[in-house]
């Protein structure tokens, strides 16, 4: 499924912001090639910029990475739950929350990008099993309506406006 597949109505409120980000082609496509070319760009950051923080408060390049991995979690575990029909409404979370209990500043990059790597790989794994049934199912997280495809592009989108957010702010 390519994003001009998903109807208006499989998505809602900020959620379109990121759909928008992820690309014309294919979920399963795009999923791989923006593993890749994150990986690639974040091996291409100087090692000083890591621990950088473009003002007080802000999160560092490894919190950022570690929070795209979280997210892609979340995002998937919901995908997982509206994939298998479960229409039990999810909450929002607190990315504060999960950034401040990461300890992400104390990993390596190496390790961050493993964890990185491992997550995606394992939601192509996932979104490759999934019927088109089962990629047009919908749910509801964070009080929005989104379907299982929408969220495949979302994790996409996700990661590249972060990756935005490293080349205007962070580099």
């Amino acid at each position: 499924m390519n994003v001009s597949d998903i109807l208006e109505n499989e998505y809602a409120g900020h959620f379109g912001t990121y759909i928008k980000q992820a690309g014309e082609g294919k979920l399963l496509e795009e999923l791989e090639i923006s593993l890749h070319e994150f990986i690639r760009f974040v091996q291409n950051i100087p090692m000083d910029k890591f621990d950088y923080r473009y003002a007080e408060g802000k999160w560092t390049i490894k919190e950022i990475i570690q929070h795209v991995i979280d997210t892609e979690r979340i995002f998937a575990y919901r995908a997982l739950r509206f994939s298998r029909n479960d229409k039990t409404p999810l909450p929002s979370f607190e990315e504060q929350d999960y950034a401040d209990n990461s300890d992400a500043n104390a990993r390596s990059i190496q390790d961050l990008l493993t964890e990185f790597s491992a997550v995606r790989h394992s939601n192509l794994l996932f979104y490759k099993s999934l019927s088109d049934e089962q990629l047009k199912r919908i749910g509801t997280a964070s009080n929005n309506q989104i379907s299982v495809c929408a969220l495949g592009f979302v994790i996409i989108g996700h990661q590249k406006h972060h990756q935005k957010v490293f080349e205007e702010r962070y580099l």
